[in-house]
């Protein structure tokens, strides 16, 4: 019964699953592409994962097996969580991150269209933070793209190691 319900609590769908890429973040990665994204970017390479309904639902029962996965592979790095975008859905994200990071220790790779400040002005998708590594955050511009950029696909994407922004707040928040 307690499977049952638990697989009833997630709307997200997963549109597919990389199990060991070089291309998304640093290291051999486990790179999982979500559905949903309202940035509709022009020249995006992923178009089907705007629509939310694309792909298969994620249940409890698939984040354990991708656990699994995950940890019986001794030589990943780390996980990349892609979309779509990712924070589309910040409350069910912050479930699959905090389970993801309890579940595997590894290091998580997040890349979303939305910046960090934006991020940091909404509660909800703040709060994934806390479970995040690295973000690359910005949307995809087509005139800003180039095949020589590691990580991104256009100038203005931004590789944003957590930890320093952590560090940052925190020092905000003391000196009140």
């Amino acid at each position: 019964m307690e499977t049952e319900k638990r697989q009833e609590e997630f709307t997200l769908r997963i549109l597919g699953i990389y199990r060991e890429t070089i291309v998304d973040g640093e290291g051999l990665r486990y790179s999982i592409y979500f559905s949903g994204c309202s940035h509709a970017c022009p020249g995006c390479h992923n178009r089907e994962s705007w629509n939310p309904c694309n792909g298969d639902i994620l249940t409890y029962e698939r984040l354990e097996k991708i656990a699994e996965e995950i940890n019986s592979n001794e030589m990943l790095d780390g996980i990349t969580v892609s979309g779509g975008d990712p924070l589309f859905n910040p409350v069910e994200m912050f479930k699959v991150l905090k389970f993801l990071k309890e579940k595997t220790g590894k290091n998580i790779w997040l890349y979303t269209g939305y910046t960090i400040e934006a991020i940091l002005e909404n509660k909800e998708r703040k709060a994934c933070l806390k479970y995040i590594d690295v973000l690359v955050d910005g949307l995809f511009v087509k005139e800003l793209y180039s095949p020589r950029l590691k990580f991104r696909g256009s100038s203005n994407q931004r590789i944003i190691k957590m930890k320093t922004v952590r560090e940052k707040i925190n020092e905000k928040t003391e000196e009140r």
